[in-house]
């Protein structure tokens, strides 16, 4: 079983399998609108993390699903990452996950059962901590193997966190540090060490649930996580949703530090230029700053950090609550700012 490297069947992994986000972008504006019954909180207008759907005056439906193919080669390893990620879009909303779907598909004939039940088995250890069951799916056979779930989710309609309820003022409380994508691409190139291995499984499998008690801070305006697109295309869907500017200092940037190095040696995935070339014209970068952070802030990140916006006053609770639910690389990486009224929104990062 060990012998089978799952990363082999993956033309990308992880949310760097994603489709970039300007071609998503021309395909979701040819695809006709639905319907938007007036309980339907959050849907496709800001690009959300989930969908939000009121219930009653103290309960919405929190709604998403999300699955990749393997950014890693062991499959527990790999049913655990993807179990993490899909449910952070619950947490990203202020929710609290009350179940989950499976989503399988896999090349049946290429991998035994027992591979594939490793990958299930993953995924059902990280529901199991997260305190909810895996109550059906859906399995298919499939030429690339992929794996992930639905996650449903409750939250007070009071409390729903959208990623466009930004303010101008808000301080950026970035949760978990940068390099996923670019870990996965040294695996792939066999230069990752052992440590580096353990560094990104411990941010990928990290649940995200420490979003249920930010969601419930009155200083939190808007939350979102940092995934497929990177810190900068994430960063932007909240400033063109709140309407405002960002500003986000580069050395302040959490980083995994094997990430970092590998950046500097041109170590990147090819998703963070796939990225960039989608929304780069809509970010002013430092002359002074490099390749490598560029590389970095728009690296794909796989189960990555929540990013918080909050009042000023708001900072401290916001980063001691991270904290104290071992958040221990949370960090303030910049602000939001009005923009001008007849400009489209802007992410300028400072060296």
């Amino acid at each position: 079983m060990t012998s089978i490297a799952l990363t082999q069947f993956s033309h990308g992994g992880g949310c760097g399998c994603k489709i970039a986000p300007g071609l998503l972008a021309e395909i979701l504006s040819r695809a006709p609108a639905g319907i938007v019954p007036p309980e339907l909180m959050v849907g496709l207008e800001t690009s959300d993390d989930a969908a939000v759907y009121r219930l009653n005056d103290t309960q919405a439906l929190v709604a998403t699903t999300d699955f990749f193919t393997p950014i890693v080669d062991n499959p527990r390893d790999f049913g655990r990452i993807a179990a993490t990620n899909a449910l952070s879009d619950i947490y990203a909303m202020g929710g609290t996950p009350i179940l989950a779907l499976a989503l399988v598909g896999m090349p049946i004939a290429k991998l035994p059962p027992e591979v594939i039940g490793e990958i299930l088995a993953g995924g059902a250890e990280v529901c199991r901590a997260a305190g909810i069951p895996i109550a059906g799916g859906h399995s298919i056979d499939l030429l690339e193997p992929i794996y992930g779930l639905v996650a449903m989710g409750l939250v007070h309609p009071d409390r729903v966190r959208r990623n466009a309820d930004g303010q101008a003022g808000d301080v950026l409380v970035l949760g978990k540090p940068l390099g996923v994508g670019i870990l996965s691409a040294a695996l792939k190139k066999g230069v990752l060490t052992e440590a580096g291995y353990a560094q990104m499984l411990r941010h990928t499998t990290q649940l995200n649930r420490v979003g249920i008690t930010l969601g419930a801070l009155d200083g939190v305006h808007a939350m979102t996580d940092v995934t497929g697109f990177g810190l900068a295309g994430h960063l932007l869907e909240v400033c063109r949703g709140s309407q405002l500017d960002a500003r986000v200092s580069l050395a302040d940037l959490p980083l995994i530090a094997e990430a970092a190095a590998f950046a500097r040696e041109g170590i990147v995935t090819g998703a963070s230029a796939r990225n960039w070339a989608a929304y780069g014209d809509s970010v002013a970068w430092p002359a002074e700053g490099a390749a490598w952070q560029q590389a970095l802030a728009s690296d794909p990140q796989t189960s990555g950090g929540l990013l918080v916006s909050c009042a000023p006053e708001a900072v401290q609770q916001v980063l001691a609550t991270f904290a104290n639910e071992g958040f221990d690389q949370a960090r303030v990486i910049g602000e939001l700012s009005a923009k001008r009224p007849d400009a489209p929104s802007q992410l300028v990062f400072e060296a």
